[in-house]
């Protein structure tokens, strides 16, 4: 009812405590020690069933987490096993593609005998030079820029073209940058001079080798010499676990020595001076496996490079065979500093400059020369696999060919993504830039790869036909030019600004798509435009 006093509120929990429970509690012996003894008692009942409960309960916990434990492990086994048997089924794949490789390659033996009947196309010469080959069937698609009446010049003139040049000018620029003609299609020949390798415009030049004496060994049309040593490479790795497998104190060691190579090439940084740890940690390792403490076969080292060499007064090895240990480790160098131009720097490409200092300074060192010369070879042939434009290879990244010819990756599950090839093609064109822009002005060693090796690279990438220019040489074009203009620059003086310009606004004008990769060449010039006050 309204305005009454609210009923009574009892408590559901607490009920009132029983008075003749009261009345004992306060009897007179309440104190006495049969009292005290009984709450005890009491007391000690209870703690010990809190503590068998609590017992209990951390049992339980125990068991649970030993199974959580148990069952993470057999996770975790379970994906080692499964990586494992991809990886098995990776290399059978890949064993399975070569065999398929070497078939296609003995096939396609027998079907050059009926072509001499057919009238042969008249070889094309240079002036006063050699027979310039077409390509044969095992040629990848490429462009060969035809600058023959740059050569003619030259050879009018009284001297050949010198790729050792590093300063120089450039005569007939507009020959030699805008005037290329195509005459076929395959990897663009060293002989020539792409994008008009520049020349000194004295009478006579002394510091290049004429055309009839080059020193390369002569290589049937069609094939590759970077591919070859590539596969040699694949077969020392196999000698060498073939004698490991003899020489328990082999294995261990080559083992031990392939991790920490790789661990500090991780370790490199960007400050100056602050790899001399690494550097002198890298250089032990090889210093060991050329020593022979270590001992391995003996192993003859021109089936790692593109030349004929002859024993040189002054070399420290003359010997006509080498450690194999000592090939082996220099392999792996090689393999680690590509992957670590494809890891660190295709997001960064100014972290590839240490990474270039080590690798020239590795290959420039007296006592790794074989017969006066680097053995850069080896890692040009890894780069040649990995990133052909660099060595004039071009290709549709539409067709399963071309993509191959670009140097996309492919793993068993199919080609990698796009973005995953991008950064790939970035870091590896920065890279070698890295290790072709070097000054050796103020070195006693030999550049092992020269500034002349970096301007051919750029001219077999512009001078390829407008119908068959692709993202990824535009992306490698790019990588290589940005955060190295002004090395390039110093090098080559105003012919580098002309080799600018046709990379950067001629190319991309003539490409026949309009794709992200070239409106990124264009984009490159107005930034150096900008930040440089560099008019192209």
């Amino acid at each position: 009812m309204a305005g009454s006093s609210p009923a009574p509120r009892r408590s559901r929990q607490w009920s009132s405590p029983d008075r003749r429970s009261i009345s004992s509690i306060l009897t007179e012996n309440r104190n006495s020690p049969l009292s005290h003894q009984d709450a005890l008692a009491a007391a000690q009942a209870e703690h010990d069933r809190v503590r068998e409960a609590a017992i209990r309960v951390y049992h339980d916990y125990e068991l649970q987490e030993e199974r959580r434990r148990l069952l993470e492990q057999q996770q975790r086994v379970l994906e080692q096993q499964r990586l494992e048997e991809e990886r098995i089924r990776a290399e059978e794949q890949l064993r399975l593609e070569e065999e398929r490789l070497r078939a296609l390659k003995a096939k396609t033996v027998p079907k050059l005998p009926p072509e001499p009947p057919a009238p042969a196309p008249t070889p094309v010469t240079e002036a006063n030079g050699p027979t310039v080959p077409g390509p044969g069937p095992g040629a990848v698609s490429g462009s060969e820029p035809s600058l023959f009446r740059l050569e003619q010049s030259v050879s009018t003139n009284g001297h050949a073209n010198g790729a050792g040049a590093v300063k120089t000018t450039l005569p007939s620029l507009s020959q030699a940058l805008g005037q290329a003609q195509f005459s076929h299609k395959g990897p663009v020949s060293d002989s020539l001079s792409p994008l008009a390798q520049p020349t000194k415009s004295a009478i006579s030049q002394t510091n290049g080798l004429s055309p009839t004496t080059s020193t390369k060994p002569v290589i049937t049309p069609g094939t590759d010499r970077y591919t070859e040593i590539h596969g040699n490479l694949k077969k020392l790795r196999q000698s060498l676990s073939q004698q490991s497998k003899l020489s328990p104190a082999l294995k261990q060691r080559m083992g031990d020595m392939r991790r920490e190579l790789r661990k500090n090439m991780g370790q490199l940084v960007g400050e100056k001076g602050g790899n001399k740890k690494q550097i002198a940690a890298i250089q032990g390792l090889l210093d060991e496996s050329l020593s022979g403490a270590v001992p391995s076969q003996l192993i003859d080292p021109s089936n790692f490079i593109t030349d004929k060499r002859e024993p040189v007064e002054g070399a420290l090895h003359n010997e006509p065979q080498l450690p194999s240990l000592f090939i082996y480790l220099l392999n792996h160098f090689a393999k680690a500093v590509i992957n670590q131009f494809i890891n660190e720097c295709g997001a960064q490409p100014k972290s590839a400059d240490p990474i270039g200092v080590l690798t020239v300074l590795i290959f420039s060192r007296d006592v790794y020369l074989w017969r006066g010369k680097t053995l850069i070879d080896i890692l040009m042939a890894k780069l040649r696999v990995v990133c052909p434009v660099l060595f004039g290879y071009n290709g549709s990244e539409k067709m399963e060919q071309g993509r191959a010819r670009l140097g996309w990756k492919k793993t068993p599950a199919g080609w990698i993504p796009e973005q995953q090839h991008i950064d790939r093609m970035k870091g590896l064109g920065a890279g070698y830039a890295a290790i072709s822009l070097r000054n050796f002005a103020n070195s006693k060693n030999s550049n092992p790869w020269p500034p002349s090796k970096y301007w051919t690279a750029m001219a077999k990438i512009v001078n390829t036909p407008p119908a068959d220019i692709s993202d990824t040489q535009c992306i490698v074009l790019r990588s290589m030019i940005e955060s190295s203009e002004e090395k390039f620059i110093q090098f080559y003086g105003n012919a580098a600004v002309a080799a600018l310009r046709k990379a950067l606004v001629d190319f991309p004008n003539k490409a026949a798509e309009k794709t992200p990769g070239v409106s990124g060449l264009q984009v490159l010039a107005q930034i150096l435009k900008r930040d440089m006050g560099l008019e192209l």
